[in-house]
């Protein structure tokens, strides 16, 4: 838990970040209910949830630091220490750990040299096991700044972290190019990702991910056989 009382922001932070606070309360019917944005705001000042952060987000919201303090340290996507440049999160759950996350994990942590939430001298990167990535169906999964990187093995976990210590540019399984954890943290605090062409290389679900909805129309996956294994709904049916 960070340790309060804590310092206020420096004049000139603190107004640009009463500015976007201001932004973000205004989208709610309940203050309050924009604390969540608010910390993401605040993460992407420091890079992690400080005891000033959380000193902020209560004056805004005209709640008690213990308030927030609640809600800071129960969702794990809110760091208690800051994060490297690029944080990777490794899923241990159970379907990626049967695949490998488990020794993803364990690999990454004597190759980087640092164990579970710690972060590399240089700054660079920072590592983490995650509960569940979301996405069983690409298993072993790893992601870096929440975004994915698919059917990862040690091997090409290690080829990751050190293209992203070298300041290569590295592109995710799926999605737009990565960003910093900071630049991250703003735009799941609600500002637009201003970089071009980012939204545009979001895309959508792969092939896995929509597997079962076109089974579910009753059509055949590529590679099986034509015949449909679950009818479409209403099938039969009058209009």
């Amino acid at each position: 838990m960070p340790a309060l009382p804590a310092k206020p922001y420096p004049p000139e932070t603190h107004q640009r970040l009463a500015a976007d606070a201001k932004e973000l309360i205004a989208r709610y019917p309940h203050s309050r209910s924009a604390l969540l944005p608010l910390l993401h705001l605040v993460q992407a000042e420091e890079g992690f949830v400080s005891a000033t952060g959380i000193r902020f987000c209560a004056e805004q919201l005209e709640l008690t630091t213990a308030e927030v303090t609640a809600v800071a340290t129960f969702y794990t996507m809110y760091r208690r220490k800051p994060a490297g440049e690029y944080h990777v999160g490794v899923c241990t759950n159970t379907l990626c750990a049967v695949l490998g996350g488990d020794e993803i994990f364990a690999e990454l942590q004597q190759h980087l040299g640092i164990a579970n939430n710690e972060t590399t001298e240089d700054g660079s990167v920072s590592i983490e096991h995650i509960e569940c990535n979301a996405a069983c169906d690409y298993a072993p999964v790893v992601m870096v700044n929440w975004e994915f990187f698919d059917n990862q093995t040690p091997a090409s976990a290690k080829q990751l972290v050190d293209e992203l210590r070298a300041g290569a540019e590295v592109r995710p399984t799926r999605g737009a190019k990565l960003c910093s954890f900071k630049e991250t943290a703003r735009i799941l605090a609600g500002f637009p990702d201003e970089r071009a062409g980012a939204n545009e290389e979001s895309g959508a679900g792969g092939a896995p991910s929509l597997a079962g909805l076109r089974l579910a129309k009753g059509e055949s996956l590529p590679g099986a056989p034509a015949a449909r294994v679950v009818s479409p709904r209403n099938e039969g049916t009058e209009a």
